[in-house]
């Protein structure tokens, strides 16, 4: 068994509406000292999928079912207790937004020695060169004074790498890092994505990063998995994401990619219409009513759900067109395009 697997996943929340399928039917799985990039548009899916990993679920109105096993232990049937126990010492989350992810009232270093006392049962002079220790690892220049400074203090790039030295504390086998460089400016961006790389590298912790900019997961992923409507629409290494891609909704997401070895005066590709609502999701093919190949499926992605199958090694993709259908499309229409755009 894999280090994380998931098998089946559904998250489903109750609410006045109707019932919101914001994780249906997930799985996956990941090895230590491996990437796994999870991309899509707001709402498909991802974030819901990493909190339901931590557990952060347990307690609230969220129906979950499935399996998530890590490191041989399932999640799901664990109690809100075991799962906590687990979140720090095994298993650790960057959040988006660390201004709002740390607590304001007590310092950066406060944070990271309560974080490592926890799992740890040192002194709190031990638990603060720790801290320092930390933060100097993660790039922070003279962590002896920012260990005393306030989350507000730091920049948001500062801030980042101290959310990314509390998560790394106390040595995680699981880092989940959602949407690691939203708000950041490009320069810091780089070095955020080479500092996640190279601790990665030193901890052999296995990896994934939550993300709607494809450019971020190019950097950083071994294997990519691509979301729509709370499912897996395509799963692949890198190289096939990139190269080989089989889903309309990923030539659609590799379009509207803002990419170097452009004019930055061309036109992006966008993606027609919205993602769908998680109450109401189409019936057949969930991105159907947006594809613009629906009418190549003779009426079957209006009205049938399709599989997620292997077109080849481990390369799945959920499409009712033909794999010889598919390859033809992206060598004759789209790849030319993404090309002249």
């Amino acid at each position: 068994m894999s280090f994380l697997e998931l098998k089946d996943l559904r998250i489903h929340f109750p609410t006045d509406d109707g019932l919101v399928k914001s994780v249906d039917g997930l799985s996956f799985s990941l090895e230590r000292g491996r990437t796994l990039g999870i991309v899509g548009e707001s709402g498909s899916g991802k974030s819901v999928t990493s909190l339901g990993i931590l557990g952060l679920h347990k307690g609230g109105r969220a129906r979950i079912s499935g399996e998530i096993w890590l490191d041989g232990e399932e999640l799901v049937g664990a109690s809100q207790e075991h799962v906590r126990g687990l979140r720090g010492k095994k298993m650790a989350m960057i959040f988006q937004d660390p201004l709002s992810a740390m607590h304001p009232f007590y310092t950066v270093g406060e944070q990271i020695i309560e974080a490592y006392r926890i799992h740890n049962d040192v002194s709190k002079k031990v638990a603060r060169k720790h801290a320092v220790d930390m933060l100097g690892r993660v790039g922070i220049p003279q962590p002896e004074r920012r260990v005393d400074s306030y989350p507000h203090e730091f920049s948001g790039g500062m801030r980042q790498r101290a959310m990314i030295a509390m998560a790394l504390s106390c040595d995680p086998e699981l880092l989940i890092a959602d949407e690691p460089t939203t708000a950041l400016d490009v320069t810091v961006q780089a070095q955020i994505l080479d500092l996640m790389r190279d601790l990665q590298r030193d901890f052999n912790a296995a990896l994934i990063v939550i993300t709607h900019d494809l450019g971020v997961v190019a950097e950083l992923s071994d294997d990519i998995l691509v979301m729509y409507g709370g499912k897996c629409v395509e799963y692949g290494t890198s190289e096939d994401i990139f190269e080989r891609p089989e889903h309309p909704y990923t030539w659609g997401l590799l379009g509207s990619m803002p990419r170097l070895d452009r004019e930055p005066t061309e036109r992006l590709l966008p993606i027609k219409g919205s993602p769908p609502s998680l109450i109401n999701v189409p019936s057949g093919c969930a991105f159907h009513p947006r594809c613009a190949f629906e009418e190549r499926t003779a009426g079957r992605a209006k009205t049938e759900v399709p599989e997620l199958l292997e077109t080849e090694g481990g390369h799945l993709v959920r499409c009712h067109l033909t794999r010889e259908r598919r390859r033809a499309i992206w060598e004759n229409e789209i790849k030319p395009n993404l090309e002249a755009s």
